[in-house]
């Protein structure tokens, strides 16, 4: 069997154990935590999107992700890690081509949206919106006035519910983008990082000219000391 084949039968295994244990309405969760050098995040991954969810831990628990660059940021936009071929890259490479060897499904829910923190998968410009296997973003965005809102709606791939008006109003986020990229995470403590990250001047290709590096780990926890400690609701 090619190494792509077993990387893809280790994904479905591991997505179809998520799954099993996200029925069962667990007491814990994976606590993820995303350490810059611009500060500290901490990210609960979303059980509606198990193939994404379930992916995503493989490659933390296998250190992917460490010493990778945030390689792309957009103020009042997004922030973008994830890229292999980031580590250690020479000042001015250009960088956002590298992948893993192989995509993930889309895992589209009217319940998951780009508001500010979202955790959300890139992906190429492919018919089937399938996430890239290892590159993501983190959703700065910014706030949207209700006539805003209303232009925003026509150019995403669904409608907005009242909530989510509300909190792209109040919060902030990237609205046109619902229903074409996969939200699988949301970051629940380190907001401000993820402006301060957004905010560095930048390069060729929105590479930052100060290096971003990442360190992720993931820690399970029980939801009721999530909630406790950072404030997160889980709707379960």
């Amino acid at each position: 069997m090619s190494f792509k084949k077993n990387l893809l039968l280790s994904l479905l295994l591991a997505s179809t154990f998520t799954c099993s244990f996200a029925q069962k309405k667990t007491k814990k969760d994976q606590l993820v935590t995303i350490e810059t050098s611009e500060g500290v995040m901490h990210l609960v991954l979303f059980d509606q999107t198990p193939l994404h969810k379930a992916n995503f831990l493989k490659l933390v628990d296998k250190k992917f992700y460490d010493d990778l660059l945030f390689h792309r940021v957009i103020d009042d936009f997004m922030i973008q890690g994830g890229d292999p071929d980031s580590k250690q890259a020479p000042a001015g490479t250009l960088l956002g081509k590298g992948d893993i060897g192989y995509t993930i499904p889309a895992e589209f829910s009217a319940a998951l949206f780009h508001q500010k923190g979202a955790l959300a998968a890139a992906r190429n410009d492919n018919p089937e919106k399938a996430s890239s296997g290892c590159q993501f973003y983190l959703v700065q965005g910014r706030k949207w006035t209700a006539t805003e809102l209303e232009f925003q709606q026509t150019r995403a791939a669904r409608p907005f519910t009242e909530q989510q008006k509300t909190i792209y109003q109040n919060i902030g986020g990237t609205p046109h983008l619902d229903g074409s990229y996969t939200v699988f995470g949301q970051v629940i403590d380190g907001l401000a990082v993820i402006d301060r990250i957004a905010a560095l001047p930048t390069g060729q290709r929105d590479r930052p000219e100060k290096n971003i590096a990442m360190k992720i780990s993931s820690k399970k926890m029980s939801k009721r000391k999530i909630h406790r400690k950072y404030g997160y609701n889980y709707s379960n």
